[in-house]
């Protein structure tokens, strides 16, 4: 494992030089990716986002597709379709935007539902159907989608069901005052990142996701730890519902690379503990009234009422 995670925080290094004051985002989403999932940046517009999976799409040698959603903004936009040719007489599938390793679905909300539906299929079991044609999606396959949380003019809100399909939800948020000015001094950096030499292989990220899932010891005591967790927000008195088994399992998928990139074989609590506020509350409904308490807050407060194993 060693090497492997060298490796790791080689990109996480080289990739902070065009991410300043973003290296937390930028952990946050390569745990994201090497625990096989899904991430949702919910942040206003200008910080970073697009940057950022540029970034890890390039670093790790993979095929970026980025799709920019609108009202009008149609299923096979994302997908492909079929395109009748004349001189084969036949019809061609063109694939879409989804059929890259790392997809950008930029500003996610403002496509419509049945568009968002769209993109279901592919992130829950890495395929897509396209006229009665099942297609394998290329693998890995990472979504990283994009919302703003202020503007909200002709957008149509993620369903819950559909949140709780991104294993993490995070914010990039504003530079600090000294990365900003190393921003503005250097300018803008995003063109070189096209032209980046890939510091992995596809092969070889895959075999860590693989180890990952296969090789980092999840004990006893940390299972009864996450499903504590879990049950605490299903029997909330705050809230409606609480952490789904996909959460639970998200839990432990990303605690898993967690403890990975921190050169450990096996989980520990604060693995857990440190990536719940990122894992947990996009997955619970408030009750009406007690929606205005800050979520992130509520689940800091839960996870000191649920004990710790030793």
């Amino acid at each position: 494992m060693e090497l492997k995670n060298k490796k790791i925080d080689e990109i996480i290094s080289f990739l902070s030089l065009y991410l300043h004051g973003k290296e937390n985002a930028l952990r946050l989403a390569l745990i994201t990716f090497f625990s096989k999932g899904h991430l949702l940046v919910e942040d206003l517009p200008g910080l970073g986002k697009t940057t950022l999976a540029i970034g890890i799409a390039k670093a790790l040698g993979l095929q970026f597709g980025r799709i920019q959603c609108t009202s009008d903004l149609l299923p096979t936009d994302i997908t492909g379709l079929s395109i009748y040719n004349k001189t084969t007489q036949e019809f061609e599938f063109h694939p879409g935007a989804i059929f890259n390793n790392i997809v950008l679905i930029d500003e996610i909300n403002r496509a419509t539902p049945k568009t968002q539906s769209a993109l279901i299929e592919g992130m829950g079991e890495k395929q897509t159907t396209i006229e009665r044609q099942t297609y394998k999606l290329p693998k890995p396959f990472f979504v990283i989608a994009t919302q703003n949380p202020v503007e909200q003019f002709g957008t149509f809100p993620l369903p819950e069901s559909q949140l709780d399909r991104f294993m993490m939800k995070i914010s990039i948020g504003y530079p600090s005052k000294d990365a900003e000015r190393v921003i503005l001094q250097g300018g803008s950096r995003r063109g070189e990142l096209y032209t980046l030499e890939p510091m992995m292989t596809s092969e070889e990220v895959v075999a860590i996701q693989d180890d990952i899932k296969k090789n980092v010891f999840v004990s006893e005591k940390i299972l009864e730890y996450t499903l504590a967790i879990v049950e605490a927000t299903r029997t909330s008195k705050y809230l409606v519902a609480g952490v789904s088994t996909r959460g639970a399992l998200a839990m432990i998928a990303t605690a898993k690379a967690h403890a990975y990139f921190q050169g450990r074989d096996f989980v520990v609590p604060e693995d857990i503990k440190e990536l719940a506020a990122y894992v947990i509350p996009h997955r619970v409904i408030f009750k009406e009234e007690y929606e205005a308490i800050e979520k992130k807050e509520f689940v800091r407060a839960l996870l000191d009422q649920v004990q710790v194993p030793a």
